[in-house]
């Protein structure tokens, strides 16, 4: 592998939909970026790593059956990593592989927007990678704050975009991601 950039694909696994939160709201567009992102980086020499989240018991664990990709995403990865936290940077191995390959550049999707996707974000800018976000190919569910105000899918994508932007990550569309430049006009 020459790339030093690759594609996270984060916990796009069948668990979720046994959560009661789960809405296939958006779940058709969802997939069809992040399979235009999976099959980009494939064609461009990108390597995909794949990551599962595990726990011990439920939809997570390994016994449940359904840690497996979600249908019907395609995919071939490089490399697959189980994690236990929200970062896939920590106690997974990633790290190690990431500086083992090269990698200084990751594009970082999957499922949940808010929740692993964006703490692995903070987590790879903090240890000095290239972060390009893709929140065209991340996932979310709505949520229920302590107010009891319900927060869309739409809504929640939009503050972690704002939070992540400049700081943390170039927030870009599949196609800014796969070219490596933002193609946006200032």
């Amino acid at each position: 592998m020459a790339s030093d950039t690759a594609l996270i694909v984060i916990d796009v696994q069948e668990s979720f939909r046994q959560r009661p939160y789960w809405r296939e709201d958006g779940v058709a567009a969802y997939v069809q970026r992040q399979q235009a992102l999976i099959d980009g980086a494939r064609a461009r020499g990108i390597p995909v790593v794949r990551i599962f989240h595990v726990e011990d018991e439920g939809a997570f664990s390994e016994a449940s059956g359904f840690v497996v990709t979600l249908a019907p995403i395609r995919i071939e990865p490089d490399v697959t990593f189980r994690k236990r936290r929200h970062s896939a940077l920590v106690g997974s191995g990633l790290d190690v592989w990431l500086t083992e390959h090269g990698i200084r550049r990751v594009i970082i999707s999957g499922i949940r927007t808010e929740q692993c996707c964006e703490t692995t974000t903070r987590h790879a800018s903090d240890l000095g990678y290239q972060v390009d976000y893709v929140g065209e190919a991340t996932l979310t569910f709505p949520m229920i704050d302590a107010t009891g105000r319900e927060w869309g899918a739409a809504e929640i994508r939009a503050r972690t975009e704002l939070v992540l932007a400049d700081r943390f990550a170039r927030i870009v569309s599949v196609e800014e991601a796969l070219a490596g430049r933002v193609e946006r006009a200032a």
